[in-house]
């Protein structure tokens, strides 16, 4: 009998397995209720005295044996679900890659860029921390001016002459210092106003301006340049420009496109007049040319800029600015496009 449990011993000794229903069938045939342990245990009684010491200690050799094979088999098994449920299936196929989209303002950046691009106008950049003489007093607005007024600045450490620019045209300064006419450009970028955040005006926002210099150069060179523009763009044809005011251009004007009055929504959005403005224009003032070091009896030119937040907004029906600075995956989502 003692030989037969060494054996048991032995048996146990050598089990091992990975599966969940081999191990508790192994449990209940030495641990269970009507397990080999049950009846040796049983069989104690019929021992002869002589042998029941050295019976009883293989008994309990033999069960200690199993509980800690299947402690030690069930440790290994939990431990093998717990990586599994951390990693996965690493035998299953690996999850798709989803597809990203453009953000609404690159969309409407790409557009105007590639359609300006087709009539030979390169792109410029700048940085959007500036000096005062770039962003302000090269395009006419001398210290004191008063325009300086029309823009809420964000001056950095308050240095008057450090600040956030307020604009791209400090960009087309930059371009001017460092080339010689012809000059035909856009310059996009991302400038900032010290103004109250509401679902009309963010304290950042972005502008694509547009400057052309050469000889000869007329305001109807520019009305027929933001005429091809508003029609590329929009598919609208029919434009006005309105007597306004900026300091680095003379003449000045507001651009509008005739939207339209078909549905509700033009309506709302023109205000019921049917007009838009999308930017403004001018030609460029001969000061800021002579800042540049640009020979303003022999050159001239003209600039315009418009807003790609708000075309932004109209062209994709977006009802607050807010929603392009803040990122929502939702939001992003909706746009697809090739630009």
């Amino acid at each position: 009998m003692i030989e037969k449990i060494k054996s048991h011993i032995a048996a146990v000794e050598a089990f091992s397995s990975t599966n969940a229903e081999e191990i508790e069938n192994f449990r209940i045939k030495y641990l269970g209720s009507k397990g080999l342990l049950k009846e040796f245990f049983a069989a104690f009684k019929e021992v002869p005295v002589e042998q029941k010491k050295e019976f009883g200690k293989t008994v309990n050799a033999l069960k200690n044996t199993a509980e800690s094979k299947v402690n030690s088999l069930k440790e290994a098994l939990e431990s093998q679900e717990e990586a599994k449920g951390v990693y996965g299936d690493l035998s299953r196929p690996g999850e798709p890659i989803s597809l990203g989209s453009r953000h609404p303002i690159s969309i409407v950046k790409n557009k105007i860029t590639d359609i300006f691009a087709r009539i030979g106008f390169n792109v410029s950049e700048g940085p959007e921390i500036e000096d005062d003489w770039h962003n302000f007093t090269a395009l006419n607005l001398p210290e004191y001016h008063p325009a300086r007024d029309m823009q809420d600045t964000f001056f950095v450490e308050k240095d008057p002459d450090v600040l956030l620019r307020t604009h791209t045209s400090s960009v087309q300064v930059r371009y001017m210092e460092n080339n010689e006419p012809p000059i035909r450009t856009i310059s996009p970028g991302r400038v900032f106003r010290n103004e109250a955040i509401s679902a009309r005006s963010h304290c950042f926002f972005h502008q694509i301006e547009g400057l052309y210099v050469d000889k000869g150069v007329s305001f109807a060179d520019l009305k027929q340049t933001l005429q091809y523009f508003t029609t590329e763009m929009f598919g609208k044809s029919k434009i006005r420009l309105r007597p306004s005011y900026f300091p680095f251009t003379e003449p000045s004007a507001e651009i509008d496109v005739y939207w339209g009055l078909e549905t509700e929504t033009d309506y709302k959005i023109t205000k019921g007049t049917g007009w838009l403005e999308i930017g403004g224009c001018g030609m460029v003032d001969p000061n800021v040319l002579e800042n540049c070091k640009i020979d303003s009896n022999e050159y001239s030119g003209f600039a315009f800029g418009v807003g790609i937040d708000r075309i932004a907004m109209l062209l994709h029906q977006i009802p607050d600015i807010r929603m392009l600075s803040e990122n929502d995956v939702r939001f992003l989502e909706q746009f697809k496009s090739s630009f």
